[in-house]
Protein backbone atom coordinates (compact mmCIF):
# COMPACT_ATOMS: atom_id res chain seq x y z
CA UNK A 1 0.00 0.00 0.00
CA UNK A 2 2.90 2.13 0.94
CA UNK A 3 4.52 1.99 -2.79
CA UNK A 4 0.99 3.17 -4.43
CA UNK A 5 1.01 6.35 -2.59
CA UNK A 6 4.50 7.19 -4.44
CA UNK A 7 3.31 6.09 -7.73
CA UNK A 8 1.44 9.49 -8.31
CA UNK A 9 4.04 11.65 -7.69
CA UNK A 10 6.06 10.10 -9.78
CA UNK A 11 4.03 10.06 -12.17
CA UNK A 12 3.12 13.99 -11.90
CA UNK A 13 7.25 14.45 -11.66
CA UNK A 14 7.95 13.05 -15.21
CA UNK A 15 5.55 14.68 -16.38
CA UNK A 16 6.47 18.00 -15.17
CA UNK A 17 10.00 17.32 -16.38
CA UNK A 18 8.31 16.36 -20.44
CA UNK A 19 6.65 19.80 -20.27
CA UNK A 20 10.38 21.74 -21.04
CA UNK A 21 12.52 21.56 -24.00
CA UNK A 22 15.51 21.54 -21.75
CA UNK A 23 17.02 24.58 -23.59
CA UNK A 24 17.59 28.27 -21.50
CA UNK A 25 14.97 30.56 -22.64
CA UNK A 26 16.30 34.01 -23.91
CA UNK A 27 15.52 36.15 -21.24
CA UNK A 28 16.82 39.40 -23.38
CA UNK A 29 13.37 38.82 -25.82
CA UNK A 30 10.06 40.00 -25.35
CA UNK A 31 7.59 37.18 -25.89
CA UNK A 32 4.56 38.94 -25.96
CA UNK A 33 1.71 39.33 -28.47
CA UNK A 34 4.18 42.80 -29.76
CA UNK A 35 7.08 40.91 -29.32
CA UNK A 36 10.08 43.31 -29.48
CA UNK A 37 14.24 43.33 -27.79
CA UNK A 38 13.36 44.55 -24.10
CA UNK A 39 15.50 47.74 -25.20
CA UNK A 40 12.67 48.95 -26.28
CA UNK A 41 10.44 49.39 -23.72
CA UNK A 42 10.51 51.39 -20.54
CA UNK A 43 11.93 50.23 -16.93
CA UNK A 44 11.21 51.82 -13.71
CA UNK A 45 11.77 50.47 -10.34
CA UNK A 46 10.36 48.64 -7.75
CA UNK A 47 11.55 48.83 -3.89
CA UNK A 48 11.11 46.01 -2.44
CA UNK A 49 9.94 45.63 1.74
CA UNK A 50 13.97 45.89 2.61
CA UNK A 51 14.16 49.58 0.54
CA UNK A 52 16.43 47.92 -2.54
CA UNK A 53 15.89 48.27 -6.19
CA UNK A 54 14.54 46.37 -8.63
CA UNK A 55 14.12 46.91 -12.57
CA UNK A 56 10.41 46.41 -13.48
CA UNK A 57 9.02 46.58 -17.13
CA UNK A 58 5.27 45.82 -17.85
CA UNK A 59 4.26 45.16 -21.46
CA UNK A 60 0.68 44.28 -20.74
CA UNK A 61 0.73 41.21 -21.52
CA UNK A 62 4.45 39.94 -19.60
CA UNK A 63 6.39 41.59 -16.56
CA UNK A 64 9.78 41.27 -15.84
CA UNK A 65 11.63 41.64 -12.79
CA UNK A 66 15.29 42.37 -11.90
CA UNK A 67 17.34 42.77 -8.97
CA UNK A 68 18.84 46.49 -9.03
CA UNK A 69 23.59 45.59 -9.00
CA UNK A 70 25.95 47.37 -8.64
CA UNK A 71 29.17 46.95 -10.64
CA UNK A 72 30.46 44.84 -8.25
CA UNK A 73 27.20 42.50 -7.92
CA UNK A 74 25.31 44.27 -4.20
CA UNK A 75 22.09 45.15 -4.42
CA UNK A 76 20.97 49.00 -4.67
CA UNK A 77 19.01 50.53 -2.06
CA UNK A 78 18.94 54.49 -3.76
CA UNK A 79 15.67 55.08 -1.44
CA UNK A 80 14.14 56.51 -5.18
CA UNK A 81 10.68 55.44 -3.52
CA UNK A 82 8.84 54.11 -0.40
CA UNK A 83 9.24 50.12 0.15
CA UNK A 84 6.94 48.27 -2.06
CA UNK A 85 6.39 51.49 -4.92
CA UNK A 86 7.24 51.58 -8.09
CA UNK A 87 9.34 54.84 -9.84
CA UNK A 88 9.31 55.54 -13.35
CA UNK A 89 7.26 54.66 -16.67
CA UNK A 90 7.48 50.72 -16.26
CA UNK A 91 4.95 50.87 -19.02
CA UNK A 92 6.37 52.37 -21.26
CA UNK A 93 6.77 51.45 -24.72
CA UNK A 94 3.83 48.93 -24.42
CA UNK A 95 0.95 48.94 -27.41
CA UNK A 96 -0.70 46.71 -24.75
CA UNK A 97 -3.40 47.93 -22.25
CA UNK A 98 -3.43 45.81 -19.20
CA UNK A 99 -6.64 43.86 -18.55
CA UNK A 100 -9.18 45.41 -16.14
Amino acid sequence: MTKLKFVPLVIAGLTLVACGDGLPADKTIDRGTDRKDLSQLQAGIWVDPNGCDHWIIDDGVEGYLSARLDKYGKPVCSGVAQPTYTAGDFKGGSRVNDPN
